[in-house]
């Protein structure tokens, strides 16, 4: 049986168990002979960033900040990763049949680069105070799933994944609240015992209770192999530990994020603001992976036969971007 006829929807042992501690996984989707292949030359392709959608920061010192996020909008092997059947059946079995690629990111980590703090994303208003996801009221519990994939090793040593499981079930942070861009402040910096930091943010200042702390104990590190990844929700507490530096190779993992197609992208929004940028929404486009898009409140992207992507815009006006 082919890889495209294969069914890799979540069994109901699996299901059950990623509802109970809010991630599933590892999964192999590459070889890790095949991801370092791939991976080499997207990496050399990327150099190229005349398609890459937000060109216009408009702070020119932050701008790369911004450049490299949803590269699956102009990047071949980056467009085809985000539809691969052994992600979307997956992120199908929890989201429902029709479902969006709403955003993409890297997250490189290098030898000696602290930790990154504990977190959760609901709405992914904390860095600029506005939601960039909004579920309808009543409609499910809001956030998106997150699929993370190593596209090198991903040890414990080299900067792997932390779950504190279970933990999807309450927030702790208050998304309403703005965090503080601050590189110089906010960068390596011990939080019980561990150097962490968030991309020139403090998470911690969005706190509900500003005197809790995670409960550590309970973290589970999440190792892979290069080509594989986890499926994880946004609202579940999760962090990565530092690069300890024992090894010179890089840690890079892309991470993918889908909501049902229902779920508004960016509503309301012109321009999407974060870590000390700010750049226009025009170019932007979310992805239908599965199913219809019955609603027409997004603007939608499609891919050409070449799995590159182009953008449009539904019949009807969207609210967002």
């Amino acid at each position: 049986m082919s890889a495209q006829q294969h069914d890799f929807r979540l069994t109901a042992d699996e299901l059950a168990q990623f509802h109970r501690t809010g991630y599933a996984g590892p999964f192999t989707l590459y070889e890790p002979d095949e991801i370092a292949r791939k991976w080499a030359r997207t990496r050399q392709d990327l150099t190229d960033c005349s398609g890459a959608v937000y060109q216009d920061a408009t702070d020119g010192s932050e701008a790369a900040n911004l450049s490299n996020h949803d590269r699956h909008l102009d990047n071949a092997f980056l467009a085809d990763h985000i539809t691969q059947p052994g992600i979307v059946d997956r992120v199908v079995s929890v989201l429902g049949p029709d479902v969006l690629c709403w955003r993409s990111d890297f997250f490189p980590k290098y030898p000696g680069n602290e930790g990154t703090d504990w977190h959760q994303s609901v709405t992914f208003a904390n860095a600029s105070g506005r939601p960039q996801i909004q579920w309808p009221p009543g409609s499910g519990p809001g956030g998106c799933l997150t699929v993370w994939c190593a596209f090198t090793d991903a040890t414990a040593d080299m900067g792997a994944l932390q779950f504190i499981p279970g933990t999807h079930r309450t927030m702790h942070y208050d998304e309403t609240k703005r965090m503080r861009y601050d590189p110089d402040r906010n960068t390596s910096v011990v939080k019980n015992g561990v150097r962490r930091g968030f991309f020139g943010y403090d998470y911690r200042e969005l706190q509900i209770d500003p005197d809790w702390r995670p409960d550590e104990s309970r973290a589970v590190s999440m190792e892979l192999r290069a080509g594989q990844f986890v499926v994880f929700w946004s609202r579940l507490l999760h962090a990565s530990h530092p690069h300890a530096g024992r090894t010179k190779q890089m840690r890079m993992g892309f991470s993918a994020r889908y909501v049902p197609a229902f779920v508004r992208v960016y509503p309301g929004a012109s321009a999407v603001e974060e870590f000390g940028a700010r750049a226009s929404l025009e170019r932007y486009g979310a992805v239908l992976v599965s199913g219809e898009d019955r609603f027409g409140h997004n603007r939608i992207a499609v891919s050409t036969t070449a799995g590159h992507v182009f953008r449009r815009r539904n019949g009807a006006a969207p609210t967002g971007a």
